[in-house]
């Protein structure tokens, strides 16, 4: 059984805490442009690319996008406007013991990678936020492949840059429905749901998984059984 290599993190609810911003931001940007979505349908596509959930609910409620795309456009800057503000307000908050198992895994020679659905501007604002640049080298956006979450390209991407040419050598690590089966659609070896976001035990139990854990604080536990 091949050695872990590289272990991917998604970002929000996974290694920084999740107060609902990304949802609220959703939520008012969605409405400021007449499109009214319910928090529980936003909280679904946590993990997803967020131009492509904006382009979701414009379709479902308005048609084609080709026909719409001033309005996906002005709602997602409105949406990045508004996130930038509420992190910038709030603060951005690591996960408990996330720093030590960055440490741990390094100390293992593992390589560190994130994925997320925000672009890169917000993403740079919570890696600079954190002062995590140096411990999170290889960083992908949804923005930078054909499609996001779940799809399995971030995680191939993340391999790419990260020199990690086997599945069978990575863990994928996320707190939403979408992170587990992008994961799972990759064939990552480990496939690790985390609790620390704002789903249930229950709703992650009916997605593909390796391990559900309460948090990444508990990750090095379960790197060391996958390497066993």
């Amino acid at each position: 059984m091949p050695k872990i290599s590289l272990v991917i993190f998604d970002i929000a609810g996974t290694l920084i805490e999740d107060h609902g911003e990304v949802v609220d931001a959703f939520q008012i940007a969605l409405r400021d442009n007449g499109i009214i979505v319910s928090q529980e349908d936003l909280i679904e596509r946590k993990g997803a690319s967020k131009r492509e959930v904006i382009r979701h609910f414009i379709e479902e409620q308005f048609g084609p996008i080709a026909e719409h795309t001033s309005e996906a456009d002005r709602t997602y800057a409105g949406f990045q406007r508004l996130l930038r503000n509420l992190y910038i307000e709030k603060g951005i908050k690591p996960i408990a013991g996330a720093v030590e198992t960055f440490e741990v895994l390094h100390k293992r020679g593992i390589k560190l990678a994130t994925t997320t659905g925000f672009d890169r501007e917000v993403s740079n604002l919570i890696l600079e936020a954190t002062e995590w640049e140096e411990l999170l080298p290889v960083n992908i956006s949804s923005t930078e492949v054909l499609a996001g979450r779940p799809a399995p390209f971030m995680i191939f991407h993340a391999m790419e840059l990260s020199g990690v040419q086997r599945v069978q050598e990575v863990v994928n690590v996320g707190d939403t429905p979408l992170d587990l089966q992008a994961g799972a659609n990759a064939g990552a070896r480990g496939v690790v749901g985390v609790l620390s976001g704002m789903h249930a035990r229950e709703r992650l139990l009916g997605e593909p998984h390796t391990h559900l854990i309460n948090s990444v604080a508990d990750l090095p536990e379960v790197v060391t059984e996958l390497s066993a």
